[in-house]
């Protein structure tokens, strides 16, 4: 799996699960906080959430025409700067007011503007090392593991903002409640109804509160509390950020070379691939009509940090007993992650001693989930919110090895699907991610129903575990195929542009995320969950019905 691969990769890789790892430690938070801290409706903060996404993921396309004129690492090592400022910003608690939220989008915009610089050029530059005929044909490998790398920051991010979360919450004597704060702010708003009113009695004298006369000196300590500790989390993404210039900067030689534009090529009398005018429309159109399409898969996916999340808050079980908290515990995920390559290393290694050394591993890590699951068999957990978010990273590189295994057999033997073909059979999959979803909530009440105080039986944790895992096949499918099928057919000239689009292609899907936060509320959650089915659905039809187009664009 990663025998024959560039040096520049691993360096590049690394380089970029820094980064993921303080993004996705704030976003792992970032809608919890607007709503504890301000107070914001599920409408205003699906808004400046999918705003926010928008943002990251469509400046990209100015990141890259700025590549193609001024080069890749200079605005890669310029993003990272403004991150850096953007997440420091963040961090600080100024306020509440008009005063906090106008500095939290300021500092929003600046991460969305790093991150712009960033993300595009970097996957460009990992691209460029596979136009090495020597590597050319690890294309699609080599994008499968910067994928892999770039989930393995987002699998520890969610522990690493509840970790800071829960420390900071002790501090003051509190434990994290998911429903607290919207009841804080009904009570401080006078909106609370009478059965919302009894419930929030019961979660203060739960926090320890004697008093029930002073629920309004309550109800302001918990949200500032909790507001602060997520601040605190906000700030990890600054150590991450300084993590990852180290790693670029250190290991810079192993990937300068793939540090040139087509410009900077031609100008130093480099032989640059010569398209016609034909062939250049071709392939610009066929990426635009692969653009169109992921639109829709990132509008459904990316609903893991909005109404997923506010799924797992409101209608999840709060804790777990037994073997199922381990599920719950990053270490034990790490093991399970170490058990499947080593069963692959005992496979695929070529010597002997490889062999034994694979087989020991993973004999030793599956002692310690034998040892830790007997420590787990009498154990009561919380379950926070963010938590679930660990999943769909933990999947993609506990996965990576197998649907690389199984692409690579079905390569050897001439049928493996193309990458437009693969995007296809994404979608479809999505769809049956939401399914799930679909028939889970038959039955739950409103969002507006909860609010108001309604009594239900939360669902159990698997229900978003099965999810995830559902929707990260079709991520495997979709998203590292799709960044290659890019960095194989973009025109030499476009290749920072067209990696660009593809960023805003997902901008597109990201800002339209909003639109079932924005239906959250009134609306019965299967109905919900049947719109993004839909979407999937037709969205699968249409790639199939171009796929002769899409596939000669390769030839």
């Amino acid at each position: 799996m990663f025998k024959g691969q560039p040096a520049g990769l691993f360096a590049l890789a690394l380089a970029n699960t820094g980064e993921r790892f303080g993004y996705y430690t704030m976003l792992a938070i970032f809608t919890l906080f607007l709503q504890a801290k301000f107070g914001f409706s599920e409408v205003v903060t699906s808004n400046i959430f999918s705003g926010f996404l928008a943002a990251v993921y469509f400046l990209p396309l100015l990141g890259g025409f700025l590549a193609d004129k001024f080069g890749y690492g200079k605005m890669v090592t310029t993003g990272i700067i403004v991150m850096f400022i953007g997440y420091a910003a963040l961090a600080i608690p100024v306020g509440d007011g008009t005063a906090g939220i106008a500095a939290m989008i300021a500092a929003l915009l600046m991460i969305a503007l790093g991150t712009g610089l960033f993300k595009g050029n970097l996957q460009v530059m990992v691209g460029n090392l596979y136009d090495d005929p020597k590597y050319s044909s690890k294309r699609d490998a080599a994008f499968s593991l910067f994928y892999m790398a770039i989930n393995v920051g987002a699998l520890f991010a969610p522990t690493a903002a509840s970790k800071v979360t829960d420390y900071f919450m002790k501090l003051k004597g509190f434990t994290y409640n998911g429903d607290i704060p919207a009841f804080a702010h009904q009570y401080l708003d006078g909106t609370i109804t009478p059965e919302a009113m009894e419930k929030f009695n019961a979660l203060a004298q739960a926090q320890g509160v004697t008093d029930l006369s002073d629920l309004t000196g309550f109800a302001n300590s918990y949200i500032e509390t909790l507001s602060g500790s997520y601040h605190w989390g906000f700030s990890v993404a600054c150590i991450s950020l300084v993590i990852s210039m180290l790693i670029y900067v250190v290991f810079k030689k192993t990937f300068k070379h793939a540090d040139v534009t087509a410009k900077q090529a031609a100008n130093a009398g480099v032989k640059v691939q010569e398209l016609s005018p034909a062939q250049t429309k071709s392939r610009i159109i066929a990426l635009l009509l692969v653009f169109a399409v992921v639109i829709f898969f990132w509008m459904a996916f990316h609903q893991n940090g909005l109404t997923l999340t506010f799924f797992a808050r409101d209608y999840t079980e709060q804790s777990v007993t037994g073997l199922g908290s381990m599920a719950f515990d990053v270490i034990n995920l790490v093991l399970i992650i170490v058990v499947v390559y080593g069963l692959f290393g005992i496979f695929q290694s070529e010597s002997g001693k490889g062999k034994i050394t694979a087989s020991a591993i993973t004999v030793l890590a599956l002692l310690c989930l034998g040892w830790k699951g007997y420590l787990a068999a009498d154990k009561t957990i919380p379950i926070l919110p963010q938590m679930f978010q660990q999943f769909n990273p933990f999947f993609v590189v506990a996965l990576t090895p197998v649907s690389m295994a199984v692409f690579g057999a079905l390569a050897n033997k001439g049928k493996e699907p193309s990458a437009p073909r693969k995007i296809g059979i994404g979608m479809f999959i999505a769809a049956i991610g939401f399914c799930i979803m679909a028939v889970c909530s038959l039955g739950l009440p409103t969002p507006d129903e909860v609010k108001a105080g309604a009594d239900y039986t939360r669902v159990s944790s698997n229900v978003l575990i099965s999810t995830y895992l559902v929707l990260t096949f079709a991520e495997l499918f979709l998203s590292p195929m799709g960044i290659s099928f890019v960095s194989k057919v973009a025109p030499p000239k476009y290749k920072g542009m067209m990696m660009g689009c593809w960023f805003a292609a997902t901008a597109i899907g990201n800002y339209l995320v909003s639109v079932i936060g924005m239906l959250w509320g009134g609306i019965p959650l299967w109905i919900l969950w049947s719109i993004l089915i839909a979407l999937c659905l037709v969205s699968a039809l249409f790639i199939f019905s171009i796929m002769k187009k899409l596939e000669s664009a390769t030839e």
